[in-house]
């Protein structure tokens, strides 16, 4: 969603269904309000966000998400312009907070992101991943290459299943990509690396 003042203060809000809709826009919008859902949007890898970011200087960036790993989060706000973060059970209050600093070109992080980039790292890490059978299975095909669709059709499953379970993986692992996601299955010994470069 990208939220957009012309000239006159007219306020529109525009969405970008891929990231090639989100660069035409952003060519036309230059200093948008791009409030994005980096888990559910097709940007591959960090380095892509960090593209688009130098790419368009004017833009204010709002980084709208349910699961964002800390190490990816603390990435993003070393961005400059300043990359704010916002994890969508945020309460309204921290919602409207972010919006008026983003529009001033200041970043914002939401409390329980802050809580967690300032937890001791021991802390972080001493959260055991605890993964389902199914989740253990599905993390081993995306580490194999299959798309969300060809997972749920081996499992005889819907998509908006399978999508989930990838999301409960993710956000578990603290992950954001299928490649950091891969390197977990890799290191944990769920998929032979002979296997995984066939």
């Amino acid at each position: 969603m990208m939220h957009v003042c012309d000239s006159l203060g007219e306020q529109t809000y525009r969405q970008s269904a891929d990231k090639t809709e989100l660069i035409e826009q952003l060519k036309q919008y230059g200093d948008a309000m791009v409030v994005l859902d980096y888990t559910l949007f097709d940007i591959n890898d960090f380095e892509e966000l960090e593209i688009l970011h130098e790419r368009f200087p004017r833009a204010r960036w709002i980084l709208f998400s349910f699961d964002l790993s800390s190490d990816f989060v603390r990435r993003a706000i070393a961005l400059t312009p300043p990359v704010s973060v916002l994890l969508k059970d945020s309460p309204l209050s921290e919602i409207r907070d972010c919006l008026r600093y983003a529009a001033r070109g200041q970043r914002f992080i939401c409390q329980r992101m802050a809580e967690i980039l300032l937890s001791p790292a021991q802390d972080r890490m001493a959260e055991d991943v605890c993964l389902t059978r199914t989740e253990t299975e599905i993390l081993k095909d995306i580490a194999l290459g299959m798309t969300t669709r060809e997972i749920a059709q081996k499992r005889f499953s819907s998509f908006h299943t399978v999508n989930t379970h990838r999301k409960n993986i993710f956000r578990k692992l603290g992950v954001n990509t299928v490649h950091e996601a891969t390197k977990y299955a890799l290191r944990a010994g769920l998929v032979d690396s002979a296997e995984y470069y066939i």
